[in-house]
């Protein structure tokens, strides 16, 4: 028997795209965790800084903007090795193809666009792309914007499918301020951040602790 059998079980972080018409658009559970991840959040900021009211300065128009930035590897060499026959056909291929989709509108609504396009119907809206979750544990399961998809390949087998690739993806938080009360976005996001107030708390009274410590030395 190898490894430690005591060894924590690891979550793995994914990307789920839902939508009306399929429930699970696409799923991409992470093969590897990222092991890091960068997330700037801009304040959404009434004025003050020299330029608006200054009795504005602290006022917050809501929660801040906030995007994810997170690179995952992506490789077959395992698949391969065990001869899965998914694998030796296409590769790395339908992992792409899943986080790719979640950029691209759906076939039949395309389709669907294009008959009424076709019978004179001036008026057509544009697809919704899929409702997509960043999920990273139990406290961050958050509603997201796909802002961009870097792929690079970077190994082959003999049919030219990729084998292996980095992905750079870069997420758009979406918060109330962003998505229509009564939706699930909206929910899941309302939750997250009373998480993080809950979070916050136990961290001052941490600190107090830690001050009263330092006191008493």
């Amino acid at each position: 028997m190898t490894g430690l059998t005591s060894s924590p079980r690891l979550i793995k972080g994914a990307l789920i795209g839902v939508d009306l018409f399929n429930p699970l658009a696409s799923i991409v559970v992470f093969q590897y965790n990222p092991d890091t991840m960068t997330r700037r959040l801009e304040p959404r900021g009434g004025g003050g800084t020299g330029g608006g009211d200054k009795g504005e300065a602290f006022r917050l128009a809501g929660p801040p903007k906030e995007t994810i930035t997170v690179s995952v590897e992506i490789d077959a060499s395992d698949q391969l090795e065990q001869n899965n026959p998914l694998a030796i056909a296409t590769g790395i291929t339908p992992t792409l193809a899943a986080l790719e989709m979640l950029v691209y509108p759906k076939t039949a609504l395309v389709i669907a666009n294009s008959v009424l396009g076709a019978a004179g119907i001036i008026e057509i809206l544009p697809t919704d792309a899929p409702m997509t979750l960043f999920v990273w544990g139990p406290t961050r399961v958050l509603p997201v914007k796909v802002g961009g998809i870097t792929i690079t390949e970077e190994a082959y087998d003999t049919l030219l499918n990729p084998i292996r690739a980095k992905v750079e993806l870069t997420l758009n938080v979406l918060s109330y301020n962003d998505l229509s009360l009564g939706t699930a976005g909206n929910a899941l996001f309302m939750v997250h951040q009373v998480t993080k107030e809950v979070l916050a708390m136990t961290n001052i009274f941490a600190s107090i602790q830690n001050v009263g410590a330092g006191l008493k030395l």
